[in-house]
């Protein structure tokens, strides 16, 4: 059986009038990759990368579009939209993706943007999506030890800072102090796993483990005046030591160490007129 919701790397089997037929090794079932979406030149007994779904009328179907979400994963999508049965997803492909009302944490809206989650109802074979996303999540068995770069979705907005999906399997949080750029929920970063709890809670640094080690207060203190002067400060290598100590109170020795460490972490962008967060 060839599974849906997930690329596949299928067969040509025969070609027809409507498109190609694709199979599997095991030539147990074949699908048809309709004639818009066929290669121009191709060969009988070659494979081609295809993503599987179901079309409109519930057949399954192979395109080379490439979807915005695969099978038990998480992305962040906009409601094309609702209808009686639920609210309809663009997820890339011709048909939209049905996120149902029993899988809507709240009433989902035609035009906004939620995280969502791509599941199989096993009984009928057909894909949906779901924004109850929590217990999707698992903390039990962890994939990731201290140091580990990770994918980072981020999730929602906390108390605390932002909680974050990892990995695409697990929860964790960025604090509102290792936060030095504007995040938004969906956005996908590069994180850095800080710290694991004795109850497997996550903490994500956005910053490899080991630079903080280099920071010191007037790192923080110039971040500080960036997030508070929109990102700007007219402070660059023309500027006088007056003029620094004047705006910042440190020497322009102490400055400009203090840009270059954040420079090599990537934090701020030297213009010519002055620095500005990333």
């Amino acid at each position: 059986m060839i599974p849906i919701g997930q690329h596949q790397d299928l067969i040509i089997l025969r070609h027809t009038s409507v498109g190609l037929y694709l199979g599997d090794e095991e030539e147990t079932e074949d699908v048809l990759l309709p004639n818009k979406y066929c290669p121009e030149d191709f060969t009988l007994g070659e494979k081609l990368r295809v993503f599987v779904y179901r079309d409109y009328e519930e057949r399954k179907i192979a395109t080379n579009l490439e979807p915005k979400i695969l099978l038990h994963q998480f992305a962040f999508l906009r409601v094309a939209s609702v209808s009686a049965v639920g609210a309809f997803l663009n997820w890339g492909l011709e048909k939209d993706l049905l996120v149902p009302f029993r899988e809507q944490r709240q009433k989902m809206e035609e035009g906004r943007w939620y995280i969502v989650y791509l599941e199989l109802d096993k009984e009928t074979d057909r894909l949906y999506a779901t924004n109850k996303i929590e217990k999707r999540l698992t903390n039990i068995e962890l994939t990731i030890v201290v140091g580990d770069e990770v994918d980072v979705m981020i999730m929602k907005k906390t108390d605390l800072g932002f909680s974050v999906i990892i990995n695409q399997q697990h929860e964790g949080l960025i604090f509102e102090s290792d936060i030095f750029t504007k995040l938004n929920i969906g956005d996908k970063v590069k994180g850095y796993v800080k710290q694991i709890r004795d109850d497997n809670k996550i903490d994500i640094s956005l910053q490899p483990i080991g630079f903080e080690n280099f920071n010191d207060p007037n790192c923080e203190m110039i971040l500080a005046k960036l997030q508070a002067n929109k990102g700007f400060l007219p402070l660059a290598d023309k500027s006088t030591p007056e003029e620094i100590y004047e705006a910042l109170k440190i020497s322009k020795k102490t400055y400009k160490k203090a840009i270059g460490t954040l420079y090599k972490q990537r934090k701020i962008i030297l213009e010519a007129d002055g620095i500005k967060l990333v």
